[in-house]
Parts: C-alpha cells; sequence; structure tokens
C-alpha cells in the first residue's frame, strides 16, 4: 500500500497556470515536475540547463526530494539529469530547477509545460560517525570499480 505525506507547495509567478507535480499511474514512485519557462529554450548537444519548475516547497524534516531523469527522454533524446539523482534538502525553500543536459546528436527543445523530469520523496538517515582503527572483514574487501567482474 501506498503512503503519503502532506508538502507545502508553492508557485512563482512564471509557475501560474501549470500543474502541480502529479504522479502518471497509481503506481508511479515520482511526480512529474513541468518546465515553467515563458516559451521554449534550446539545449544544444552536449550542453545543459537549468530548466525552471515554478515550484518552491517545504519537505518535513527527515525527508528529501530526489530529482531523477525522465527514461523516455534518456532513450530516445538523450536527455538526462546532469546531477541525478539531485537531492533537495527539508530545509530548502527556493524554487525546484531542473539540470538538463543533451546527450544527443539533436538540439532538444523544452517548451512549457514540457514534463521534463520526476521527483521522489525519500526519508533520511543522518549517520553518526563511528571512527574505528580498522574495519571489519569481508570477502570482497577492497576491490570495487569492476572486481566482481561484468558475468555470473
Amino acid at each position: 500500500m501506498t503512503q503519503t505525506l502532506k508538502i507545502a507547495i508553492t508557485r512563482t509567478n512564471h509557475g501560474i497556470g501549470l500543474d502541480l507535480p502529479s504522479y502518471a499511474t497509481a503506481g508511479s514512485a515520482g511526480a512529474d515536475l513541468l518546465a515553467a519557462i515563458p516559451d521554449s529554450h534550446v539545449i544544444h548537444p552536449g550542453k545543459r540547463a537549468l530548466i525552471p519548475t515554478g515550484i518552491s516547497i517545504a519537505l518535513p524534516e527527515g525527508y528529501e526530494a530526489q530529482v531523477r531523469p525522465r527514461s523516455g527522454l534518456a532513450l530516445r533524446e538523450g536527455i538526462t539529469c546532469v546531477n541525478a539523482p539531485g537531492t533537495i534538502d527539508a530545509d530548502y525553500r527556493g524554487e525546484v530547477g531542473v539540470i538538463l543536459i543533451n546527450h544527443g546528436e539533436e538540439d532538444f527543445v523544452v517548451t512549457r509545460g514540457m514534463r521534463i523530469a520526476q521527483m521522489l520523496i525519500a526519508p533520511v538517515i543522518q549517520a553518526e560517525w563511528d571512527l574505528v582503527k580498522e574495519l571489519p572483514e569481508t570477502v570482497r574487501g577492497a576491490g570495487g570499480f569492476g572486481s566482481t567482474g561484468t558475468h555470473g
């Protein structure tokens, strides 16, 4: 069963007339974020742009919002988020922005109201660091960066 959490949200002036973030299906984990731009913005291949969403949120303490790419844009157009997932902290009150990059071969045109990313709400755990002289041993040890191979 899906849990819900009430989150305060405001619109910026350039977000007026756009829908609030919404879930495309009953089983969606991420709510779609829309481009709150006046008309359109071209992102050339290899370039990036900060696209405003027209919203600001007040997350409850103990939660974060993660901004992630939309898989369809990534597959079809090569459009993704530079810092995926981007984190919105509970104490941030500015406008939510999405940093898009064009990894495709053609110009990509972002238009007003376009679904450009998705936002997931997640609980946060802050670590309490325990400085020790040695870490416990494991079978893997310090092996990383492909040390387990690419095939089963």
